[in-house]
């Protein structure tokens, strides 16, 4: 994750507040997915990015042309465009998935006026997630050019502000996405299991981890063992080539995705697995192609 996203690609309160959050999504209710025996399901999503298209309409026409399921919009701005969204998303069988950042400053900051910058963008963002029925916002704490805390003191301010908006997240019936980034991007958290740690040290359910293949690359040993250790802390999941960040399938056989798939049935995954890429080929044809791959592994898993 970019701290722009490259211009996105191209273009609790626990308990009482838990309980109170109804029915919107399962993983809410505070159970665990153990208990749902061979039950993952492969939900793709797509970036709005990503998706061939001028306008949101046509964008939304193809990928529900491909059985894509969920729709990922940038952070910025999402509140001018909610009613856009359940608009343009009436009479469809797409749900929006995750929101990307967006936000302003970064969490960990050494300036408590960047910090709490960051807390309230992020808040205006959750709020507008929430009233689109969003699987979480997606953040980074910090990226390698953005002076930090150091680590100890960072962690230790992350998981308050994380509990924070955890339960503000909770409110509105959404969560927050801590993603942890390669090396190249950000040192604070790289590995699946550290942000799965200070997910469970936040302590509020509205707060969740998430994986992307493009990082888990670089930093994970095993991708299986990687969404093991965060188990019903994970929440999300993006998807890139595994060689250049493109489209999945243009890496040829570096493409391959199995074994983090059978990881994630084993924990039964019930999210979504969200293409953030961009494509060296023609995106319409690209696309298609990515989606069978993904189905095709996802079976063999």
């Amino acid at each position: 994750m970019t701290i722009n996203r490259r211009s996105f690609l191209g273009t609790a309160v626990s308990g009482a507040a838990l309980a109170a959050s109804g029915g919107l999504f399962s993983s809410f209710r505070g159970e665990s997915q153990s208990h749902k025996k061979n039950s993952a399901k492969l939900n793709i999503s797509c970036q709005e990015g990503v998706a061939p298209g001028k306008e949101l309409s046509e964008k939304l026409d193809f990928i529900e042309s491909l059985g894509i399921v969920g729709i990922e919009f940038w952070g910025g701005g999402l509140e001018k465009r909610v009613s856009e969204i359940q608009k343009a998303l009436q009479n469809r069988n797409l749900k929006v998935s995750a929101i990307c950042a967006g936000f302003d400053g970064w969490l960990i900051a050494d300036d408590p006026a960047i910090q709490k910058k960051c807390m309230d963008s992020m808040k205006v963002i959750i709020a507008a997630a929430g009233e689109l029925g969003s699987t979480g916002v997606i953040f980074v704490p910090a990226f390698n050019n953005q002076k930090s805390l150091p680590d100890k003191e960072a962690r230790t301010l992350l998981i308050g502000q994380m509990k924070e908006l955890g339960d503000f997240a909770l409110q509105n019936k959404t969560r927050i996405l801590l993603e942890p980034l390669n090396r190249g991007e950000c040192y604070f958290c790289r590995q699946v299991a550290d942000g799965a740690a200070i997910v469970r040290d936040a302590n509020t359910a509205g707060a969740a981890v998430m994986g992307d293949f493009w990082h888990m690359t670089s930093e994970e040993t095993n991708d299986r063992a990687a969404f093991l250790s965060a188990g019903d802390y994970l929440h999300h999941v993006h998807i890139a080539s595994r060689k250049r960040r493109k489209m999945p399938g243009e890496d040829g056989e570096a493409d391959n995705y199995i074994n983090g798939f059978r990881g994630l049935k084993e924990i039964n995954y019930q999210d979504y697995i969200s293409f953030e890429c961009d494509s060296v080929g023609d995106a319409k044809i690209t696309l298609p192609a990515a989606v069978k791959l993904m189905r095709e592994q996802w079976k063999k898993a």
